[in-house]
């Protein structure tokens, strides 16, 4: 008798649970100041100093992307949502660290890339045959979904990050901040 999961099922298993476990633990710290993160307070903080504002905001909505993209990722459910959410947020890392290089021991945005490729790469190939979307019949993983949570989460990146990024050069050239971005 043959089994029904194949060695396909099993990597994406194993690549589900890694990256999502990482991105959960990430985002616990900035939510809940979990394996010495910050929190909501200390989080939101190191965000205002990095140039998203509001801080606050910015941690919960950094934190939940990656928590919530990386337990959904883990467990396989809502695959497309969660690693579209996940590549997201660490676009939004990458931005901070791209000044430094790629590198991580120079401060560059490897980690991020690297974590935010593999979320991204198992919201288009899907959790496999081992996942609780397999279980629910891929109500939430449907192949129109890909497309659809990428677009979302590239807008919102793209807009939150822009932001971002404004800020921090009007900041390096002196200026003053606008009331409305």
């Amino acid at each position: 008798m043959t089994c029904c999961y194949d060695r396909r099922d099993v990597g994406l298993l194993l690549l589900r649970l890694g990256t999502g476990g990482v991105l959960a633990a990430h985002g616990a710290q900035k939510l809940l100041g979990w394996f010495g993160g910050g929190g909501i307070e200390g989080t939101g903080q190191a965000m205002e100093s990095m140039g998203y504002t509001p801080g606050k905001v910015s941690a919960t909505m950094a934190g939940l992307a990656e928590a919530g993209g990386g337990a959904l990722l883990a467990m396989g459910l809502a695959t497309p949502a969660a690693g579209a959410a996940a590549a997201g947020a660490m676009a939004g890392a990458a931005a901070v660290h791209a000044p430094n290089g790629f590198f991580a021991q120079e401060g560059g945005y490897e980690y991020a890339a690297s974590l935010g490729l593999t979320a991204a790469g198992l919201a288009v190939t899907g959790p496999g045959r081992l996942s609780v979307d397999a279980a629910l019949g891929h109500a939430v993983n449907r192949n129109w979904m890909v497309p659809v949570a990428f677009a979302v989460t590239a807008a919102a990146t793209t807009v939150v990050v822009g932001a971002r990024n404004r800020r921090v050069r009007r900041a390096a050239a002196g200026e003053q901040e606008p009331l409305f971005d």
